[in-house]
């Protein structure tokens, strides 16, 4: 079988498994909480988590592009499980170009998979990163490692029984990344406040407490952390893109079925599904590009930026013309035109957010500007 025709079975394989297994819980992960544990399971046992993971680390060898529509296909039926198989796929990506090798052996094939579930707690340090906020976690040097406290206030897809992927401040030295374990000892998770929409997402308060991370546990240390960082940047903001393209989908998808029936009167309105659907297309073409230039290790950070901000602008688009095209049904707490607005809405404002992308947007075209 080529790749591409592997491509191909596995996506066809995803979408079956969402309509059949996820959909019937979509409407209970919004407005319940209720975390897909058992769908994670079984996403993962289909390869649902790593698409962009060589065959001999436990992955399908078929890109990153190929995890993007993996992402995309689940979104089509619940954006907030698609924010979950971003945060899997996206701690397999950080595994798989760790430059330590132990941390790697130790957990990469068992995150691709599935049968350790794991999160992704990177928003505080790229924020910090970019200028916008201050880094939260902070980790002193000790023989064999290192010994970590702060606070995190936003972690999904985390708890006792998974893997955590973060970054912390080594004082006068720079940054540490690594890996730990929800039942870690000095580490407390807590709940957070309710949220609008993505209850089920299983996100946390994560509480460090002099917490000891040992040297085989860092995926990167300090002096190899920019380099690192420089090689996952495209891939960790180009994999969120499958999750405004499924809500994308989802919102044409109502639009349709509006359609069906009041199409006369929908034809005044703005964003008609034939143009978002064109812009859609031309979003994904160029999403696949660059996520092949990530998977060998040369995509423009600017590029990628660039591209998950017009997904963002778009979803939020596509997702606002669905609620209208239905009309009154789609403000029911029932109808998916309402849950799609709310997770359209995350996909604007997870980080990183529109206006932490435009800003950094502007900073490294100003850079441009000042070094030509």
């Amino acid at each position: 079988m080529s790749q591409f025709e592997a491509s191909i079975a596995l996506l066809d394989a995803v979408r079956a498994q969402a309509t059949t297994e996820l959909a019937p819980l979509a409407g209970a992960i919004d407005q319940e909480g209720l975390y897909p544990f058992e769908y994670l399971r079984r996403l993962g046992a289909l390869g649902g988590f790593g698409a962009s993971v060589p065959a001999e680390h436990g992955g399908a060898g078929l890109g990153l592009a190929t995890q993007i529509d993996v992402t995309t296909q689940v979104g089509s039926e619940c954006g907030a499980t698609a924010f979950l198989v971003w945060c899997q796929s996206t701690c397999a990506w950080y595994l798989q170009h760790a430059p330590n090798p132990v941390v790697r052996e130790r957990y990469l094939k068992p995150v691709a998979q599935g049968t350790l579930l794991a999160g992704t707690g990177m928003s505080n340090a790229v924020k910090h990163l970019a200028g916008i906020e201050k880094i939260q976690l902070h980790a002193a040097r000790m023989a064999g490692g290192y010994v970590v406290s702060g606070n995190l206030p936003w972690v999904s897809n985390v708890g006792a029984n998974h893997l955590i992927i973060v970054t912390a401040a080594v004082e006068n030295e720079g940054y540490v990344m690594f890996a730990v374990h929800g039942d870690a000892a000095g580490l407390d998770l807590h709940p957070c406040p309710e949220f609008s929409g993505m209850e089920g997402t299983k996100t946390l308060n994560l509480r460090f407490k002099e917490v000891r991370i040992d040297s085989d546990e860092v995926l990167a240390h300090p002096q190899q952390f920019a380099a690192y960082m420089a090689r996952i940047k495209a891939g960790f903001v180009l994999g969120q893109a499958g999750m405004g393209f499924g809500v994308i989908q989802g919102s044409l998808k109502t639009i349709r079925e509006s359609n069906a029936r009041n199409a006369d009167v929908n034809a005044f309105l703005d964003d008609q599904g034939s143009e978002l659907a064109a812009e859609l297309a031309q979003l994904k073409a160029r999403a696949a590009l660059l996520a092949h230039q990530a998977q060998a290790g040369h995509a423009p950070v600017i590029e990628a930026l660039k591209l998950r901000a017009r997904t963002s602008e778009l979803t939020l688009r596509a997702a606002n013309s669905a609620l209208l095209h239905a009309g009154a049904k789609g403000y029911l707490m029932r109808h998916p035109a309402q849950r799609r607005l709310r997770e359209a809405v995350f996909v604007a404002i997870v980080t990183p957010a529109l206006k932490h992308l435009r800003k950094e947007i502007h900073d490294l075209e100003q850079r441009q500007v000042q070094a030509a």
